[in-house]
């Protein structure tokens, strides 16, 4: 048992969090994603939905600081329609990063760069369009 660690991260997502260098990204998807074939490594959070994922990622990582640092996957076709899941994410993006805007990607070009990431958490999320990358930054020193 580790302390100040949420308990959904297990041993191997956080050796992949530990592991990660900067400028490397993680994707975060909802149940119905492909990422079986996508390429990289999987990680079953099957028991968890997409922002309780995503906030427990976001209490050890910190993200970059480009433009592009979280970025959703689009409706196909309605770029700017944000859908609950969306929403959900973005807010739980907010609270850990305050001011960052949240990018967003068609859902072609978002799948090509989720299968360069170092690996994809899969999630329980039934909600359609449940799916955000993250790209690792740096900490400050103190």
């Amino acid at each position: 048992m580790l302390k100040n660690i949420d308990p959904i991260l297990g041993p191997q997502l956080l050796s992949i969090l530990r592991s990660m260098g900067h400028g490397e990204e993680i994707a975060i998807v909802d149940r119905n994603y492909p990422a079986l074939s996508a390429g990289p490594t999987l990680v079953r959070h099957d028991g968890s939905d997409g922002p309780r994922t995503l906030d427990a990622v976001l209490s050890v990582l910190p993200l970059d600081d480009s433009a592009d640092a979280v970025t959703r996957m689009e409706v196909h076709d309605e770029p700017h329609h944000i859908l609950p899941v969306m929403a959900d994410l973005i807010d739980v993006a907010g609270r850990h990063a305050p001011g960052r805007e949240v990018a967003s990607l068609q859902p072609s070009p978002f799948k090509t760069r989720a299968s360069n990431a170092v690996a994809i958490i899969v999630t329980g999320e039934e909600r359609v369009y449940g799916n955000i990358l993250l790209r690792k930054g740096t900490l400050a020193p103190e």
